[in-house]
């Protein structure tokens, strides 16, 4: 029954903590009295998180969140986090950001080089291609016109293995008009060369 009436009496306590700020560019005493009337055993800075045990109109009871208790201003404690602490959450998540983006880069700077390179190799390679494609086309051309030289020109010799055919021809054809001369000579004079 003790537990319960326990339990029960807590309750408010634990129904009205919330989590509370000190405003904007402030440095509120924290101190022993209700009132504040006494001198203050902590200064407190803007921004400062703490936990609103019980309230009032004026004052508040509030926990620190290294467990030390006291008796602020209420008027000074807002529900929202005032902006320099934002500011400065921003600031440390802004920071966290660029440290990985650097990381980042670092850990991407070979990989990215080596990409690099691997586009310009590619870039080569095209060049060459594209080279070796046109030099194939230029290739092929070339190649249709010998092939239709070499259909016009199916049945015939070379002009060069014709002209050598008439030196044959006309240098046995004189020899052996020579030996055919000197023949009938001696035949007809009893074997006598007569010149």
């Amino acid at each position: 029954m003790r537990l319960v009436i326990g339990v029960f009496a807590l309750l408010p306590m634990v129904a009205a903590a919330e989590t509370a700020y000190i405003t904007d560019n402030l440095r509120l005493g924290l101190h022993q009295a209700p009132d504040t009337s006494d001198r203050a055993f902590r200064m407190l800075e803007s921004g400062q998180a703490l936990e609103i045990i019980s309230r009032d109109r004026n004052y508040a009871n509030v926990q620190l969140p290294d467990g030390a208790r006291g008796y602020v201003k209420a008027a000074y404690l807002v529900a929202d986090k005032p902006a320099k602490l934002i500011v400065a959450e921003t600031i440390a998540v802004r920071d966290a950001l660029r440290a990985e983006l650097e990381e980042t880069k670092r850990s991407f700077a070979a990989p990215a080089a080596a990409i690099k390179r691997l586009e310009e190799q590619a870039a080569e390679l095209t060049s060459k291609l594209d080279g070796a494609e046109t030099e194939i086309a230029d290739l092929k051309d070339e190649n249709a016109s010998i092939e239709v030289l070499k259909r016009r020109y199916k049945g015939s010799l070379p002009l060069s293995w014709v002209a050598a055919a008439i030196g044959v021809c006309l240098v046995g054809g004189f020899l052996l008009g020579l030996w055919w001369v000197d023949y009938s000579s001696r035949k007809r004079h009893g074997g006598i060369r007569i010149y």
